[in-house]
């Protein structure tokens, strides 16, 4: 029998590589029974049955209702409710206009491939988005450049040395910084004010734009969820701000905030809007009542219980300290968080992350392993996110489930996770 292709060859390496190295990626279904603790429906928004009753009622109700949007945008796609929902989005966040897209990954990689000009410089924070990089890999800008994760010092010492460009200084040429208010794998948040403050007193020409990623903020943060850049009360002073629908809001989509001119300017270059089939009416509906929801401050108590959560968590955890190092090796079982987290997402860093998520899902807890390359080697963890659809008790039983598995880890000797029999976790 001749050798196989070598295209096969490479991708049996490839992925056999992954999976020596526990990195390989499954496709996996969460167990009915489990309670939640993984997905990013913070306000547990899928299952509240005012938002269901309101969503078919809008299908009912709708002259405009079709199931299919018949092409993209530019074509068939478009409608008069699409474009009523751009006007809403925009008011309610206080943007001068919004453009809707299929998803938040297509919204930021159409951005960064075609906004930044030529000799432009992408200078972006080194937890940003896989999607921003995608679209940095297909921009004529002249350089993108990392900064150190949300560090100040960092950026100043980056664009002091773009400075040294004359066009820069003159500001011929552009200087974007791509940043997200609320960072999905570490749960902090970025120093927003601080960093426009710096783009603005380094780049006094106009010609530095700082551009936020909102995906994980927009819902719980700000009036009425309007997202952290609204609370500061920063919207006319960012370029663009990226905010999508399926997390928080329990929809699918993202809408693109900036001015008009950048607007038609995206309807005409960003090419994952150009040829992409436009979002359904049901999509679009959805979309629609959640934030009608959230204007009529339908949301507003469910984020007030996520903070109370989130505090409860917290002191809960303190309550594993003394269980966190080995008690003959003195090796790192667990690292926890030194303070009350801003948001609902915590990263549990330990050196055996398959096996803590394995414990917890066998108890009925869904969390996930969270492993490189998704974050950087030495940081992989259990990631742990609430919602406003837990209990406190489900908190407890949580904890006390990682107490037990840390109990366990400290009566084992050196042994690995295979020795205490731990089961694989889903990813």
């Amino acid at each position: 029998m001749p050798p196989p292709p070598t295209i096969h060859t490479a991708m049996h390496a490839h992925l056999t590589n992954r999976r020596a190295n526990s990195c390989l990626r499954k496709l996996s279904l969460t167990p009915q029974a489990s309670i939640d603790f993984s997905s990013n429906d913070f306000l547990s928004l899928t299952c509240f049955p005012v938002l269901k009753t309101a969503f078919l009622a809008e299908l009912t109700n709708s002259p405009s209702f079709s199931l299919g949007s018949g092409g993209s945008r530019l074509l068939d796609g478009n409608s008069a409710y699409a474009e009523d929902l751009e006007r809403e989005i925009a008011a309610f966040h206080g943007a001068q206009a919004a453009l809707l897209f299929t998803s938040g990954f297509d919204a930021n990689a159409g951005f960064f491939a075609c906004v930044p000009q030529t000799g432009d410089v992408v200078l972006f924070d080194e937890f940003v988005h896989a999607s921003v990089r995608e679209g940095m890999k297909l921009s004529r800008a002249g350089s993108c450049v990392s900064f150190a994760h949300n560090s100040v010092g960092d950026l100043r010492a980056k664009i002091e040395g773009l400075r040294a460009d004359e066009r820069i200084r003159v500001g011929e040429r552009n200087v974007f910084v791509a940043i997200e208010s609320l960072y999905s794998m570490d749960g902090d948040l970025s120093p927003i004010e601080v960093i426009l403050e710096l783009v603005e007193a380094l780049l006094p020409k106009g010609n530095g734009h700082v551009v936020v990623d909102e995906a994980h903020s927009n819902g719980i943060y700000g009036a009425q969820g309007r997202g952290i850049v609204s609370s500061l009360g920063l919207e006319d002073r960012i370029f663009a701000r990226l905010h999508t629908f399926g997390k928080g809001l329990a929809c699918n989509g993202a809408a693109m905030l900036c001015t008009p001119l950048t607007r038609e300017y995206l309807i005409n270059y960003a090419r994952p809007l150009i040829y992409s089939t436009a979002m359904s009416f049901p999509s679009l509906a959805a979309i629609k009542v959640v934030y009608t929801l959230m204007t009529q401050g339908g949301t507003e108590s469910r984020i007030i219980y996520l903070n109370q959560l989130i505090e409860h968590m917290y002191h809960q955890l303190t309550t594993l300290l003394p269980y966190t190092k080995h008690p003959l090796t003195g090796g790192q079982l667990l690292q926890l968080p030194n303070e009350i987290p801003r948001s609902p997402i915590f990263a549990l860093l330990t050196p055996e992350p398959r096996g803590l998520a394995g414990y917890c899902q066998d108890g009925g807890f869904m969390v996930r392993a969270i492993v490189p390359p998704t974050v950087p080697k030495g940081t992989q963890r259990v990631r742990i996110c609430l919602h406003a659809g837990n209990t406190f008790d489900d908190v407890e039983r949580l904890v006390i489930r990682i107490k037990s598995w840390l109990e366990i880890r400290g009566n084992v000797g050196g042994g690995d996770e295979a020795s205490v029999g731990f089961g694989k976790a889903v990813l």
